[in-house]
């Protein structure tokens, strides 16, 4: 958690720069700290910077590399306890309000009303991008957690199907490995391991399961013989992922599904960027499912561009990156690249391919049957400390020959004391 001292010395060194200063000409320029370092991830953005540079505004980047923002979120600490806080920065679903609640983010909901932001964003996002009635955050895209990819040319060759259920997925992994490919690609990291626990949760238990055990966090739940078959599952998928997958970036496992040396991935669609870079076409040449036995639910997270209260000398500036990121020229643009889908529903799906057209599908039919839910992996469930006992028990049980029961009792246990 913040700690409210941090913010209270961050507030007091900025009102005394904001005292000090006289009036000053407007800046034309961002700076956005953010965690897109991958080859897809960098291309999507800079569909961003050239779209402000066309409006007069230039980009001043600030990345930081770490697939999960760990590492971005320690050095934005630290800019905002110098007082010295980017234009905006990437956030993800409940560290927005964690963030918000320390009262450093620009109220956006001006321009919200006058580009009507709320008949346009799904409410399960705008839910991360208000707080306390007012907008701080323009989502910049949707991604679907519980995808499964493979490798359409392994597919074929070894006379596959893809799988709709877990035994078929078993089945499929099983003739990967008699054809001596590693069935699943998958890097030892704590989020990519939770990554997939949240597919595996949702297969198992259902959404009403999902939304108990992971974001609810009932104890009965998270307790129940079906968290246990959770982990069963799990440590199925932990045979068929090869020996040196620890420490592992999650873009060099989906390198192993585009050269061929993996047969699966499971992962969210900022995989497809990687597809699409490398000159394969999703639904094509890498064949897209929701992950065997969630099909009719949509785990999301949504990348969204969090405004600090800056001086008005770059508030201009930073509203135009706030309207940048909302137009559907820009969210169709980046998310084609991205891999993901736009935040902004008015964006049609007819530019998409095939598997970003049924994500947009499955998204609406999500919203329907309320069955959009937030990815505990990708920080849209529940707070970070429960987050972090999530990761160490998940990846502590991927990375041993512990029990499921054991397991289970670690994780009530781990949540208890992280509440």
């Amino acid at each position: 958690m913040l700690k409210r001292y941090l913010m209270a010395t961050v507030g007091a060194a900025m009102l005394f720069a904001g005292a000090a200063a006289p009036a000053l000409a407007q800046v034309n320029e961002v700076e956005v700290l953010h965690w897109w370092t991958s080859g897809g991830e960098a291309a999507a953005l800079n569909v961003l910077k050239e779209q402000l540079e066309a409006e007069g505004v230039s980009w001043k980047d600030a990345p930081v590399a770490g697939g999960g923002g760990t590492q971005a979120m320690t050095a934005l600490r630290a800019r905002v306890a110098a007082g010295d806080p980017p234009t905006a920065v990437q956030l993800l679903g409940v560290s927005i309000h964690e963030w918000a609640a320390e009262g450093v983010f620009a109220d956006l909901s001006e321009l919200a009303e006058s580009e009507n932001w709320a008949d346009n964003i799904p409410p399960a996002v705008a839910n991360f991008s208000t707080y306390d009635g007012q907008w701080v955050a323009s989502p910049v895209n949707i991604h679907r957690v519980n995808w499964l990819w493979i490798n359409k040319k392994l597919l074929d060759q070894v006379g596959g199907q893809a799988p709709t259920t877990f035994e078929e997925m078993q089945a499929l992994a099983d003739k990967f490995k008699e054809a001596g490919i590693i069935p699943l690609a998958h890097g030892g990291q704590p989020w990519q391991d939770a990554t997939i626990f949240d597919s595996v949760v949702m297969s198992v238990g259902g959404p009403e399961f999902y939304r108990k055990a992971m974001i609810d966090l009932d104890p009965e739940a998270l307790g129940s013989d079906t968290m246990k078959q959770a982990f069963d599952q799990l440590r199925t998928l932990r045979g068929y992922v090869d020996n040196n997958f620890s420490n592992r970036d999650w873009n060099l496992a989906s390198a192993m599904v585009i050269n061929g040396e993996a047969g699966m991935q499971v992962m969210g669609d900022w995989a497809k960027g990687e597809f699409i870079k490398a000159g394969l076409t999703p639904g094509e040449d890498i064949v897209c499912v929701p992950y065997p036995g969630t099909e009719g639910t949509f785990i999301f997270n949504s990348d969204q561009f969090a405004m600090f209260d800056i001086d008005e000398s770059r508030r201009d500036a930073q509203l135009k990156l706030a309207s940048a990121v909302m137009s559907p020229e820009f969210q169709e643009a980046f998310n084609l690249v991205k891999g993901s889908i736009p935040a902004n529903t008015q964006v049609a799906p007819d530019a998409f391919d095939a598997c970003g057209q049924k994500s947009m599908a499955d998204r609406t039919t999500a919203i329907e049957n309320g069955t959009m839910l937030g990815s505990l992996a990708h920080g849209h469930a529940v707070s970070a400390s429960v987050q972090g006992a999530f990761f160490d028990v998940v990846t502590q049980f991927f990375n041993s020959n512990q029990s499921s029961d054991e397991a289970v009792a670690a994780l009530i246990d781990a949540v208890q004391l992280a509440q």
